[in-house]
């Protein structure tokens, strides 16, 4: 475009790209006769999340020992095209680069995890000073930026010294972890407030150890998956102890599980209540939401699937459950999709309602069901009384730079605005939410699909490591900028 300067560009593309969003979601699906929208709270924490193992690289750099990701992406056969996160976004390098195109967003918070062997490099011990001052200077540029700091204990990244003693198997890893958490609150409390002790605990347990697709790769027996689930959740409960007792200041301490989220199919009070049993059933598989908060927030596991599990539960004290509810400040939970469900006919129960054909997804097959993020925060505070934090929502595209240098992806747009508008709808019926933290802020490292998934709103290159913001980035920045006022009623 001859004469109009790249930044003129920018600003119109994404203005465009924005409005046309705005009035697709409106002429879509918007509630006839529907109200002003009201504003989202004043101290709204508008956010972005990554993890340390998607994003940092230099995986073997100034001290750092390996985690059970190096061992799985370093196998052959486990990752999409044999990639690794060796280098990932070289966000270990490049963080103060990174810190400014948060500051250009205008974020208000960054959700971020510390790598457990990069400050521990056996997972227990010696501390790696690099990498502990690593974690200093990504703090303070956050603080210099006007950023919040998020700090998430662990995403994933079990120490490969640990796991080969036994990992979450081995009930020492309760102690392990402890003291882990005491160390990050010991070092950092003085400058974080906001904490998260564990990231989706149905991946690393479940995906990781009785599924196997995910590291460290264990297909577990049943009654070890569950012995392996119950230190998780003692070591989430050890850790908020650590955290609290090393503390420099009172700290805001929070716990992540994945949502696995369910919408009703009408207004009826029979398909309200056939999701809300649908919310909190307990199977043999790991995608269900009870098993995994109920003793963290209510000292109990759910007595549907101790029924169920029977014999295959590991034997423990009592006093375990007591160590597992801590009090927590706010409950996190990662939605990005959902499922419709209805009353069962002719018995108490529910029914999941198949999608249409042709119903929308992602480039990762993912539904599109924006209330999934009125619905879940909703349910979830209804259960366990505390207030909410949306850490991750996004969406996977197949994104590139087009010939005008920009990256325009208008389907993220689109899909944001529909959940923010649904969002801000449960706000406005009471459930409190902290904040949202939009997943992710760069295209990374995506697990097991590697860089084929990407979920940024800012573009890497990943050969040249070149940052692009993408018009999904700009429309965010009006969205942080006005507070939501940009979001369509």
């Amino acid at each position: 475009m001859r004469g109009v300067s790249r930044r003129r560009f920018v600003t119109a593309s994404a203005a465009t790209v924005a409005g046309v969003a705005a009035k697709t979601v409106a002429a879509s699906d918007r509630r006839a006769g529907a109200p002003a929208a009201p504003p989202y709270p004043e101290a709204f924490r508008w956010g972005c999340a990554t993890a340390a193992y998607q994003i940092e690289g230099a995986w073997n750099e100034d001290g750092k020992g390996p985690s059970v990701w190096d061992m799985f992406a370093h196998r052959p056969g486990t990752i999409w095209r044999g990639h690794t996160g060796d280098v990932a976004c070289d966000h270990y390098h490049r963080y103060r680069d990174d810190v400014a195109l948060m500051k250009q967003l205008g974020l208000r918070a960054y959700r971020f995890s510390v790598s457990w062997p990069r400050v521990l490099p056996e997972g227990a011990g010696a501390t790696s000073p690099r990498g502990l001052e690593f974690y200093d200077r990504l703090i303070d540029a956050l603080l210099g930026a006007g950023i919040e700091p998020w700090l998430t204990c662990f995403h994933w990244d079990l120490p490969l010294a640990l796991y080969r003693r036994g990992g979450w198997l081995n009930r020492d890893v309760v102690q392990w972890f402890a003291d882990y958490a005491g160390l990050l609150s010991a070092r950092f409390s003085d400058r974080v407030t906001r904490w998260i002790t564990q990231n989706e605990p149905q991946v690393f347990v479940g995906l990781g150890q009785l599924d196997g697709s995910f590291a460290p790769g264990d297909k577990l027996a049943f009654p070890e998956y569950l012995r392996a689930a119950h230190h998780q959740l003692l070591a989430h409960g050890r850790a908020v102890q650590a955290l609290r007792a090393g503390a420099k200041r009172p700290l805001q301490v929070g716990y992540a599980p994945a949502s696995d989220s369910y919408i009703p199919a009408s207004d009826s009070a029979a398909d309200l209540e056939a999701t809300r049993l649908a919310m909190w059933r307990v199977e043999r598989a790991f995608w269900h939401n009870a098993w995994w908060v109920d003793p963290v927030l209510l000292g109990r596991y759910p007595e549907e699937g101790l029924a169920l599990y029977g014999t295959d539960m590991p034997s423990f004290p009592a006093s375990d459950l007591d160590v597992m509810r801590q009090p927590l400040d706010f409950l996190g939970i990662n939605v990005y999709n959902g499922r419709y469900v209805k009353a069962a006919a002719g018995a108490p129960g529910y029914e999941i309602v198949p999608e249409p054909a042709g119903a929308p997804l992602t480039a990762n097959d993912w539904s599109l069901a924006p209330l999934a993020l009125y619905w879940a925060p909703r349910l979830f505070h209804e259960r366990y009384r505390v207030p909410i934090a949306i850490t991750e929502n996004g969406m996977s595209s197949r994104d590139w730079v087009a010939l005008d240098g920009q990256v325009h992806d208008p389907l993220r747009i689109d899909l944001t605005a529909r959940y923010l508008r649904e969002l801000r709808r449960t706000i406005a019926d009471g459930t409190p939410v902290l904040g949202y933290f939009h997943w992710s802020l760069l295209d990374n490292f995506e697990w097991a699909s590697g860089y084929k998934d990407r979920f940024g709103l800012v573009h890497v290159d990943f050969t040249t490591q070149k940052r692009v913001l993408k018009d999904s980035a700009h429309w965010y920045r009006e969205v942080i900028a006005t507070n939501g006022a940009v979001v369509p009623a």
